[in-house]
């Protein structure tokens, strides 16, 4: 009989540009970083619509916000959620599809006269994307128990605004201890926010688990001097280190093949000057793998390269770890679950990694935990222009739900 349920999916779908027109950007986007006004207003608009069905809310000293649909019995929750803060040219979809999914889930079994044996929980986590503060997925991290509260708060911005000063000017640092909470399992709605399903034609992504993440910081050391009069055999030249590593860690990436890659993402010099031999490089290589001993190799091979090169070259370099997570598997029974759901429903689907780090790869230490993709139109996100089709939102929405209902009709 549940079958016959389904979402509002004009509801659903009204609620994301709704939700958008927090922190709208002027021509498309939103720009809602952690702990801004702009933040603020989306999380209001959220907690007003848990209030709206009745939930019971709870947040946490880490900004978290968990609402509850009380179950039948009083057994651990099963858990939905996302994010709702967005980098700063984001999308509508980003975090804010699975959150917003999470409450049309209990808006439907609400309307259709279902109290669950357990209760069934939606949390927004603070801080996901880690524009405005360091380290990035910040709220489930410290959920999970992963990464110090204290540390957590204590994260400045560019501004030297702490996080804990943040999340009180906006009324949001709750006095919940994070992850102090009976979580029977966790299940994340999510855009693929790559290629994939939309070039394949694919409805449902069922998600694996999630790459390992390697995120390294170099500083070069060179010496600054004239480009026209140095010669070069004689130079300390920062930034041709910096373009050999860039072009190594791509190299690295095609010779290990399979799921590993890699990106120079972030790289300054100084002086920065046309007729300048640049004295000092900082950048980063974001390496990901799903085989934890393939990252592992790669992290050794960049390192030994980055100082050889350097040696070579004359050139100083430093190094420092900016983040490090662990590959991770989803529960095997929550991903079967997805699989055979999507089939039933008559969804095309396929079995993938998500090659993004997402909240629910945290959760998977605390609970079982899996994740549900849809396509986003030419896998684009992280820009204005991220779309998914009214459809696939609604395809996603409907398999969520019947995942969900059946984990929170389990007994104990």
């Amino acid at each position: 009989m549940s079958h016959l349920l389904r979402i509002n999916g004009q509801r659903l779908v009204d609620s994301l540009f709704e939700l958008g027109r927090c922190g709208a950007l002027e021509g498309g986007g939103v720009c809602r970083l952690a702990a801004t006004a702009e933040d603020k207003a989306g999380r209001d608009f959220v907690v007003a619509r848990m209030k709206a069905l009745g939930l019971a809310i709870r947040i946490d000293a880490i900004g978290n916000v968990t609402g509850i649909y009380a179950g039948e019995q009083d057994l651990p929750m099963v858990m939905m959620g996302s994010h709702i803060d967005t980098v700063a040219t984001g999308g509508l979809y980003d975090g804010n599809y699975g959150v917003m999914a999470g409450l049309e889930v209990i808006a439907t079994l609400q309307e259709s006269g279902i109290r669950p044996l357990r209760p069934i929980a939606v949390t927004f986590f603070t801080n996901e994307e880690g524009v405005r503060f360091q380290p990035d997925m910040m709220g489930s991290v410290v959920f999970a128990g992963n990464y110090p509260l204290e540390a957590a708060l204590a994260a400045k911005d560019r501004d030297g605004i702490t996080l804990d000063e943040a999340l009180s000017a906006i009324g949001y640092k709750g006095k919940h201890k994070p992850g102090d909470m009976a979580v029977d399992s966790y299940v994340e709605l999510h855009i693929e926010q790559g290629p994939i399903l939309d070039r394949e034609g694919t409805d449902i992504g069922v998600v694996t688990g999630v790459q390992g993440i390697s995120w390294c910081e170099f500083t070069l050391t060179g010496v600054s001097n004239h480009a026209g009069t140095t010669p070069m055999a004689m130079r300390h030249d920062a930034g041709l280190v910096a373009a050999k590593i860039a072009v190594f860690a791509r190299d690295l990436a095609k010779e290990i093949g399979g799921h590993q890659v890699s990106t120079v993402g972030h790289m300054t010099f100084k002086p920065n000057l046309i007729n300048v031999i640049p004295n000092h490089v900082v950048m980063t290589v974001d390496l990901r793998n799903t085989d934890n001993a393939e990252l592992i190799r790669a992290e050794k091979r960049l390192k030994e390269y980055v100082e050889k090169t350097a040696q070579e070259e004359r050139v100083t370099v430093s190094s420092r770890s900016l983040v490090r997570f662990n590959p991770v598997i989803f529960a095997e029974d929550i991903v079967t679950a997805i699989q055979a759901e999507a089939e039933s429903q008559g969804f095309s689907h396929r079995c993938l990694p998500s090659g993004a780090g997402h909240d629910a790869q945290f959760m998977a230490s605390v609970c079982p935990a899996g994740m549900i993709f849809v396509p986003c139109v030419g896998g684009v996100s992280h820009n204005i222009h991220e779309h998914t089709k009214p459809a696939d939102l609604i395809a996603g929405g409907n398999v969520l739900l019947q995942v969900i209902l059946e984990r929170a009709q389990r007994a104990a």
